[in-house]
């Protein structure tokens, strides 16, 4: 997967199309990742004896990887990212600036 823990996205589809985070989390067998304060839900919780309160609560949910872009650093664009090898290594760079992310 070419997107890390930490990097800035843009959102380019759904309901938060074009809010832009950071990424908290990854899970790589549903090629997903979490912005922690986007794609808000609602969730009911039963009350339960001195943990919770009950009510309904604010959860971000995981958002897929097909509907977010890498905000280069550089060029402040959202971006596709692509590979280039520098000896041994891989390196990311964006693909609008040749810049090295």
């Amino acid at each position: 997967m070419k997107f890390k823990k930490g990097d800035s996205v843009v959102i380019t589809a759904g309901k938060d199309k074009g809010k832009k985070g950071k990424i908290e989390k990854i899970f790589l067998k549903s090629s997903t990742v979490l912005l922690p304060g986007l794609n808000i839900y609602k969730r009911h919780i039963k009350k339960k004896e001195g943990t919770h309160k009950g009510g309904i609560i604010d959860i971000s949910r995981p958002i897929s990887v097909a509907n977010i872009a890498v905000i280069c650093p550089k060029c402040d664009k959202p971006t596709r990212i692509g590979m280039k090898l520098d000896g041994s290594t891989k390196k990311r760079y964006c693909r609008k600036c040749d810049a090295l992310i």
